[in-house]
């Protein structure tokens, strides 16, 4: 039996082709939307992934150092490592920086953290070239994000620092790179006041001294046999303090910071599948109008309307798929390009290729509705 669709198609391959890839750029739109709100989720996530804590200790009333400003005593985590159940507790600070590279502009933000201590928030995984910290000052370990190099000197508030280190994909939940300092260095740029601010405060009377013992949070540890979650419940209870678990700490990013953006990238994802439905049933429309004599004629000789039905969804499930195939290779030919990460994953792939088969479908019935209702007396009139 002749196909249809195949000889319709091969009749206007240069124009089917075109077609299909133009549906395919904006699909390929869709699957890198889909794969910015990975890269926003995992973002979010890696540096709570990388510090590992079991629980984390901040300010009273506070969501913590990455939801809210937090601020705690770092001679706290002396006082918590006395608490039943808890194996390890080190101070961080996290704060974003304005750097200056090349004379342009950087944001970044400062992990602070004791090189000494026994959580680093340095993932082995993720350092590509040099060392982690090995001095409590002027020590900075950068993002390769940054565009820093092995050595650099770069100046952060009085002092001057040396790249010691560069670790790769190492982002904040904002999606601007990590740098990591000394707890005591990153206590100083965050915490002292600017020989300025204390000329003023001393002039209007007002004289106070910078307090470097504060830290945004502490990370701990619990030990084997012991419940995260009864622990975590004790030193918020005895000891005046906000805690939460690694999980509840990563709902917490995921929720209340990255949650608007995600929701945001969403919706405008539905809106591209919608768009491309739409343009599909457009084009099929376009196409039959075009072979509406040519329909005509076939219903004329006696083709039933069902095999001249198969050929307009054929073609159309065709034109789904071939633009899929474009969007594909348009996606994994681009995602790399933009600035924040982007995330191509397969599932999500082959869930857009089931919509896309699923929107053809639906797209072809404004086609079929145009065969349904074609004249064969315009075969003979035209």
């Amino acid at each position: 039996m002749i196909n249809l669709a195949q000889k319709d198609i091969s009749h206007t391959f240069g124009k089917f082709v075109v077609t299909a890839m133009g549906v395919g750029m904006l699909l390929g739109i869709v699957l890198i939307m889909i794969g910015v709100y990975r890269g926003l989720i995992v973002d979010a996530t890696i540096l709570v992934h990388d510090v590992s804590a079991d629980i984390w200790v901040v300010q009273e009333d506070t969501l913590g150092p990455f939801a809210e400003a937090s601020r705690i005593h770092e001679d706290l985590k002396n006082t918590l490592k006395t608490t039943q159940g808890l194996d390890k507790a080190e101070a961080m600070t996290f704060q974003n920086i304005q750097l200056y590279t090349n004379n342009k502009p950087l944001r970044v933000t400062a992990v602070g953290y004791d090189p000494f201590g026994e959580i680093n928030p340095i993932n082995a995984e993720h350092l590509i070239e040099g060392r982690t910290l090995k001095q409590s000052h002027y020590e900075v370990v950068v993002s390769s994000e940054t565009g820093l190099k092995l050595n650099e000197k770069i100046n952060l508030g009085r002092n001057q620092y040396t790249v010691v280190g560069i670790t790769k994909k190492t982002v904040a939940s904002s999606g601007d790179p990590l740098i990591y300092l000394s707890l005591k260095d990153a206590q100083e740029i965050q915490f002292s006041f600017s020989n300025a601010t204390i000329r003023n405060d001393k002039a209007r009377g007002n004289a106070q001294q910078s307090d470097l013992h504060l830290v945004n949070a502490i990370v701990c540890s619990v030990k084997k046999g012991y419940n995260i979650a009864l622990v975590a419940n004790d030193i918020s209870r005895w000891k005046h303090l906000s805690t939460f678990t690694q999980d509840e700490q990563e709902e917490i990013l995921v929720k209340n910071v990255v949650e608007k953006s995600s929701k945001q990238i969403g919706l405008f994802t539905v809106i591209l599948v919608i768009v491309s439905t739409i343009i599909i049933g457009l084009i099929i429309y376009t196409m039959t109008l075009e072979k509406i004599k040519e329909i005509s004629i076939m219903k004329l000789i006696g083709i039933p309307d069902s095999i001249i039905i198969k050929m307009i969804v054929q073609e159309t499930v065709l034109l789904g798929f071939f633009a899929f195939v474009f969007g594909n290779i348009f996606s994994y030919f681009t995602y790399d390009k933009f600035p924040k990460r982007v995330i191509l994953e397969v599932p999500d792939a082959l869930m857009l290729f089931g919509v896309i088969l699923v929107a053809s479908v639906i797209a072809s019935f404004v086609g079929v509705g145009k065969v349904v209702h074609a004249d064969p007396t315009v075969a003979i009139g035209g």
